[in-house]
């Protein structure tokens, strides 16, 4: 008979868990959280396929990610599942793929239900473990017997969005619509109540979030003494995707940004193939992921290690704009309430210390606000409700926040007799955790003043 940590380590792949705390007894947490919020039953589609499993000419490769909703409740790491909770019989229901010993030949271990074995049960410690192909028989067997009942809702739930209408949660609901609508029974979104647990941070996941922030600061420190010696952007993108990855536990948090020059005038620059320009920016965004958290980090460093007093200037009004944005952080309010005060400031910045000061110029990319100074952190990078981001939600101890103001433009000024000219893009990200009586940026080591990076990437100099 397998031990716990055995059948763990056989199955690391498809459930996520932690080897410093009790992950099955945080999802049943979870899952009893959101069941105290139901008048009905509610259902949780996991993804339906592997990636490129709906394809019939390709095999992508690509590594799987599970819906956050449902990792979240069952930390089950594969297609094809799905969870019902029943407040009624006060029971979870997870439903699985049948044991498929060929296609774990090829894979490895997959959870899947098989008669008289207990794997799944240990594993994810729900007791009502069943094949997918009951699926929906069972769902019409519950929506019968609660339309019957008076003490509940004439619908049932699914965890879905209106406004997405191809994403697999739309089209779950939109099935289950149909399978209950027999039995008088209408299907409402459990998304909002869902949020209200999962913006909150347990105190293990605020433990994963700060070990990200330690392994981001060791391999950012660690990759910029070399920075001036390397020729292009990809080598840099290696590099540091290299030191992040050999602190994790894997993965890291989104694909890195790696933007020398005009190209952090592009938000989402992918290409991260072009040479690395003497005298130019480059713009960094970049994270990991350290169990089911992550590090959200953007810096921009110069080429060669040294910022010219233009640069010097913008990146100072943008490391300013963060700071000045940061004393409206608190909990009792919402991201929407704050989220216009940064780009105010920069403007009123650029006015006073670029025009002013030193008779410049600009040209910004965008009108004023380029994108959202805030978003939250958890399960996914960029967090929450997928249409409104829960800017209106207001902030509680135990969130987790970004902060990252940025200018992106044409700039000119005259400092000390010279006239210098620049197309660039300028981001400083920091994450900050909201507490009882404001918030911790748990970014704060990890360098951002203009003086300690260029000494850390030249540190002959000094």
């Amino acid at each position: 008979m397998q031990t716990q940590k055995s059948l763990l380590e056989a199955y690391s792949q498809a459930f996520i868990c932690s080897k410093k705390y009790d992950s099955k007894a945080i999802y049943a947490k979870r899952r009893e959280s959101m069941m105290k919020k139901l008048d009905s039953f509610c259902v949780f589609a996991g993804m339906p396929r592997e990636p490129g499993a709906e394809e019939a000419f390709a095999e992508t490769w690509t590594r799987f990610v599970q819906e956050p909703a449902f990792l979240y409740l069952t930390g089950v790491n594969q297609a094809g599942c799905y969870l019902v909770l029943d407040p009624k019989n006060k029971c979870c229901t997870l439903f699985v793929p049948k044991k498929d010993p060929f296609k774990e030949f090829w894979f490895g271990k997959r959870i899947g239900y098989l008669p008289n074995d207990f794997d799944a049960r240990n594993l994810t410690g729900i007791d009502d473990i069943r094949p997918t192909d009951e699926f929906w028989k069972f769902v019409q067997d519950l929506a019968r017997d609660y339309s019957k009942s008076k003490a509940f809702k004439p619908y049932a739930y699914a965890y879905f969005f209106e406004k997405f209408e191809g994403d697999h949660n739309k089209k779950m609901a939109t099935t289950l619509r149909s399978k209950i609508r027999q039995f008088g029974m209408e299907v409402r979104s459990c998304a909002s109540m869902h949020f209200e647990d999962r913006l909150v941070l347990e105190a293990e996941r605020i433990g994963e979030a700060r070990m990200a922030q330690r392994i981001t600061d060791k391999a950012f420190r660690e990759i910029l003494p070399q920075v001036p010696s390397m020729k292009n952007e990809r080598e840099l993108y290696l590099t540091l995707n290299y030191r992040m990855q050999c602190g994790g536990d894997g993965d890291l948090a989104f694909p890195t940004i790696v933007a020398g020059a005009a190209n952090a005038c592009c938000l989402h620059y992918v290409k991260n193939d072009e040479p690395l320009r003497v005298g130019s920016l480059v713009l960094l965004d970049f994270g990991v992921r350290y169990g089911t958290l992550h590090s959200d980090i953007s810096r921009t460093i110069p080429a060669n290690g040294k910022f010219n007093p233009l640069q010097k200037l913008l990146y100072q009004i943008v490391l300013d704009a963060g700071k000045f944005y940061q004393r409206f952080v608190k909990p009792g309010v919402s991201l929407k309430e704050i989220g216009q005060k940064p780009w105010e400031f920069i403007m009123e910045q650029l006015e006073s210390r670029l025009v002013q000061g030193f008779k410049g110029t600009y040209k910004l990319l965008y009108d004023k606000r380029p994108h959202g100074v805030s978003h939250f952190i958890g399960e996914q990078i960029h967090e929450g409700d997928p249409g409104s981001r829960s800017l209106d939600v207001v902030l509680k101890p135990g969130m987790l926040i970004s902060c990252e103001p940025g200018l992106y433009g044409e700039f000119t000024a005259t400092i000390n007799g010279k006239r210098y000219n620049e197309k660039i893009g300028i981001r400083i990200e920091d994450d900050l955790l909201i507490t009882a009586k404001g918030f911790v940026n748990i970014s704060k080591n990890i360098p951002r003043e203009a003086d300690e990076i260029e000494k850390l990437m030249l540190p002959k100099n000094r």
